[in-house]
């Protein structure tokens, strides 16, 4: 089903959407937000509305969340604006930490190196007003999507403070700095960053190997491939792990000739399916 048969099919219209999103119920004014991102409208009504949901203050929960801004920036990154960036690296500064995060997300997906310099004051820790998750292990930053944005931005100057990264507690953050630094390092060290991602892919916890899954896939780390295949996950995941792999092996290769790399991988994928 295309965008605009989905669209159809949905009880709400671009034109309610953007309504709502400017009216006084909280509630749909929060769905609106995903709404338009979830059917990536990107009509310039639609951008703006974002935009300035950015800066919403009357939805506030108790604990000094933004529930609309969290909706809003995740939706601005996938429309792809780039008059989405300033607001985004501003929201870079929010009170609100799953703010940070989905801003930190966003910027990546958009792909603008003037983030840069704003994520490394958060990667330190450095942005006054910024509030600690509020569940356990209350992280100060969104750490995780920090480094992957400046991984993905080619942060290159930021290799110094990504590198401590590698040793932090939580394995989801040692993950990410990986990530980054396969992204950020020359082939022959890149592939030691990409080879602890698929040792990875066999610890205990599910969700961890999931993530892994995620990660892998978007570096496109062709070694990792048959780890990917015959790790315990859904296939589904392995699957679009291994799409990452495919188009990477793509963009090297010369069509209608497929590279050795890209055989391989579409044949451990039809064996998935």
């Amino acid at each position: 089903m295309d965008q605009e048969s989905d669209i159809q099919s949905s009880s709400l219209t671009v034109e309610q959407a953007i309504a709502n999103l400017q009216g006084e119920d909280l509630g749909l004014r929060i769905y609106a937000a995903w709404w338009l991102g979830r059917f990536r409208v990107d009509a310039p009504e639609a951008i703006d509305v974002l935009i300035a949901a950015l800066n919403d203050e009357d939805d506030r929960t108790k604990a000094g969340g933004y529930p609309l801004r969290r909706n809003a920036a995740r939706a601005l990154g996938k429309l792809g604006d780039r008059r989405a960036i300033p607001a985004l690296i501003e929201s870079l500064s929010c009170s609100d930490f799953y703010v940070r995060e989905a801003a930190a997300q966003s910027l990546e997906m958009l792909g603008d190196k003037a983030a840069i310099s704003r994520l490394v004051e958060l990667l330190k820790d450095q942005v006054p007003g910024t509030l600690p998750a509020p569940e356990p292990p209350q992280l100060a930053q969104p750490f995780d999507a920090i480094l992957e944005a400046l991984g993905t931005l080619g942060a290159m100057d930021a290799i110094a403070d990504i590198l401590p990264f590698l040793d932090h507690a939580i394995p989801r953050i040692r993950y990410s700095a990986a990530r980054a630094m396969y992204q950020l390092s020359p082939h022959a060290e890149a592939n030691h960053y990409g080879d602890r991602l698929v040792q990875a892919l066999t610890h205990p916890d599910l969700q961890l190997r999931r993530a892994v899954l995620a990660d892998l896939g978007a570096i496109g780390y062709l070694p990792a491939a048959e780890a990917i295949a015959q790790t315990l996950a859904e296939n589904s995941l392995k699957l679009i792990s291994l799409k990452g792999l495919l188009e990477k092996q793509l963009q090297q290769t010369q069509l209608p000739e497929l590279s050795e790399g890209a055989v391989k991988v579409m044949t451990l994928m039809d064996d998935l399916l």
